[in-house]
């Protein structure tokens, strides 16, 4: 059997590294240790993969931070950092990021009208910016096994608003194999399966993984 050609990855309807930039907003320490509606190891686990997968597939990324210049919190926690690179954190005030004029001035900057965003907690810094960049047209993806709230409700009514206004729920799973979707992408089928492993999970194993490049 023969993969169909890949299709146009600007205008394709799915996630493409080339249609989607991916945000990422606070996961500072006291943000990270208040969250209550998960697994705070899983979640910084999976904050981690959703990174490494835009870095594999070339994705742009937008980094903010809170109140780290003012002296009231601190930088992005260095398990995150360090997977990010030189990536430029652009530190604010504001705790809705769409408020900050050189937060959004990255987005717009990156050209891309899918946006996958990832932030603690999903009550405020999560759902504040989503619904203002709904209301100004962009498609918005929670990456909803990555972000956390105060509370499992808090979490999970955000959630629920985000939805209500349009915003489409994703997971670290589904994110991996919406950008990889064919397994003769041999270039990037090792790097994808190393996303599961890294991740904590055992899809490797699962899919009869054994190493070896665009095999399975």
């Amino acid at each position: 059997m023969s993969s169909l050609p890949i299709r146009n990855q600007e205008s394709d309807h799915l996630l493409t590294a080339e249609n989607a930039a991916l945000i990422i907003i606070d996961y500072q320490p006291p943000q990270v240790n208040s969250i209550a509606s998960m697994d705070r190891q899983l979640l910084i686990n999976n904050i981690v993969g959703t990174i490494n997968a835009a870095k594999l597939y070339r994705m742009p990324i937008v980094l903010t931070t809170v109140n780290v210049k003012t002296g009231l919190n601190q930088e992005t926690i260095p398990q995150v950092k360090k997977h990010l690179g030189g990536i430029l954190s652009l530190d604010r005030t504001s705790i809705n990021s769409w408020e900050d004029k050189e937060f959004v001035e990255a987005v717009k900057a990156t050209g891309r009208k899918k946006l996958i965003m990832a932030a603690l907690w999903t009550e405020a810094c999560l759902a504040f910016p989503a619904l203002d960049a709904l209301k100004e047209g962009y498609e918005v993806y929670l990456v909803v096994d990555a972000v956390g709230g105060t509370s499992k409700v808090a979490h999970d009514v955000a959630i629920r608003r985000l939805e209500q206004a349009g915003a489409i729920s994703i997971s670290t799973v589904q994110l991996f194999c919406e950008l990889q979707r064919d397994w003769d992408r041999k270039e990037t089928v090792e790097g994808f399966m190393k996303l599961f492993i890294e991740t904590g999970g055992t899809a490797g194993i699962q899919f009869g993984y054994d190493g070896s490049a665009g095999e399975k």
